[in-house]
C-alpha cells in the first residue's frame, strides 16, 4: 500500500476518533479498538489490552499515547506523528471555538441540559470500555485477584495510580522469575 495513503489514513482515522472522543482517554478505548481491530485491522484483538497497559503506564493522555504507539507501529515515526495530529487536532479546535464562544452560551438551560446528556454517554462509554478490557484482563483466579486489589486499591486509599501500576509490574515480574508455571497457564487462558 502506498505510504502516504497509510499516512493519510492514520491521520483521518485518529482525527474521527479524536472527534467524537468527549470524556477523556477511556471513551477513546472503544472506538479505537473498532477502528484499530475490527474494520482495518491494524491490530490483534488480543494486543489491544497491552496497548492500554503500555500507554496507561507512561507519562501523558492516553489518547496521545495511544495514537503514538498505533501510529508508530503502523508507519514508524511519521505514523506517529499524524495520528498524533490527527487525534489532538479536534480538540484543540474545538477548545478554540469553545473559548470564543462558550462563555455567552455557557447559561443557557439547553446547553446545560446538552451536557447532562454527554457526561452520561460519556460514563457509558467508560463502562463498556471497563468491561471489555476487564474479560481480556481477568483470565483466572490470579488475575482476578490483581483486578480486584487494584480496585479496592484506588477506592480505599489515597496512593497514586502510577504506583499501583509500578506495583502490577513489580509483581507480574516476582511471577514471571518464581512461578513460571503459572505465567504460562494464564498466558495461555489469555489467548483463548
Amino acid at each position: 500500500m502506498n505510504r502516504k495513503y497509510i499516512l493519510l489514513n492514520l491521520f483521518f482515522t485518529f482525527f474521527r476518533i479524536g472527534l467524537f472522543t468527549l470524556g477523556g482517554g477511556y471513551v477513546m478505548v472503544p472506538l479505537i479498538e473498532r477502528e484499530m481491530v475490527n474494520k482495518k485491522k491494524w491490530i490483534a484483538e488480543d494486543e489491544i489490552v497491552d496497548i492500554i497497559a503500555i500507554t496507561q503506564s507512561i507519562p501523558g493522555a492516553l489518547a496521545t499515547n495511544m495514537s503514538a504507539l498505533v501510529g508508530y507501529r503502523i508507519a514508524k515515526v511519521k505514523g506517529a506523528i499524524v495520528s498524533v495530529l490527527g487525534v489532538i487536532l479536534p480538540s484543540f479546535i474545538i477548545i478554540v471555538l469553545i473559548a470564543m464562544f462558550f462563555t455567552q452560551f455557557k447559561d443557557l438551560e439547553v446547553v446545560q441540559d446538552s451536557f447532562l446528556g454527554i457526561r452520561s454517554v460519556v460514563a457509558g462509554l467508560i463502562a463498556a470500555a471497563s468491561i471489555r478490557i476487564l474479560k481480556k484482563a481477568a483470565v483466572d483466579i490470579y488475575t482476578s485477584t490483581i483486578v480486584v486489589a487494584t480496585v479496592v486499591l484506588l477506592i480505599l486509599t489515597d496512593i497514586e495510580p502510577v504506583f499501583i501500576i509500578i506495583g502490577g509490574l513489580v509483581f507480574g515480574l516476582l511471577t514471571y522469575f518464581f512461578f513460571p508455571k503459572l505465567k504460562r497457564k494464564v498466558l495461555e487462558k489469555e489467548k483463548k
